[in-house]
């Protein structure tokens, strides 16, 4: 079970968004670009975010470049999943093998600093201030098993292999 408190952004978040170019120079020091994520859609996100709490957007969140650095760092933030109606496949699949849960859920009922718990197993948002439950559909095992390992790599070391 996830809990923590949501932090609303609109449609077409891009990695550009995520990660502003100006910062490409930090790709080395991850610590370093983790400071910086969003602050072009919110200046205030990486100082208010806490642990735990969750990213909440519209339509097509990550659209972009592939870039691996985006999910990560927005784990790095304290961010323990990611609220969309939709999301770029290719960040999808990336925020998965990093161990970031992005859920697919109608976010429009969803404000700004309400507080939320996630059960992954079962799909389910439950908004705890408005007292609104939402559904993302359950996650499939295969992906449940990676996100619990904390990613694809540290679930190929513990397994050894990828086992369906």
């Amino acid at each position: 079970m996830l809990r923590g408190k949501a932090f609303k952004f609109g449609d077409g978040i891009s990695t550009d968004h995520i990660i502003p170019g100006r910062h490409a120079h930090l790709r080395s020091d991850l610590p370093e670009l983790a400071k910086h994520v969003l602050e072009d859609a919110d200046p205030t996100f990486v100082s208010r975010v806490g642990e735990g709490d969750f990213i909440v957007a519209g339509n097509n969140f990550g659209l972009g470049s592939s870039r691996e650095h985006a999910p990560l760092v927005i784990k790095m933030a304290g961010v323990s999943a990611i609220l969309v109606k939709s999301v770029a496949r290719i960040f999808f699949r990336n925020a998965i093998n990093l161990g970031l849960p992005v859920l697919v859920c109608d976010t429009d009922g969803i404000d700004d600093g309400d507080e939320l718990e996630i059960d992954l197993s079962a799909g389910t948002v439950r908004d705890i201030t408005s007292g609104q439950k939402l559904t993302s559909g359950k996650i499939p095992q295969v992906m449940l098993h990676i996100l619990n390992a904390g990613g694809l790599i540290p679930y190929i070391k513990k397994h050894g292999d990828f086992k369906l």
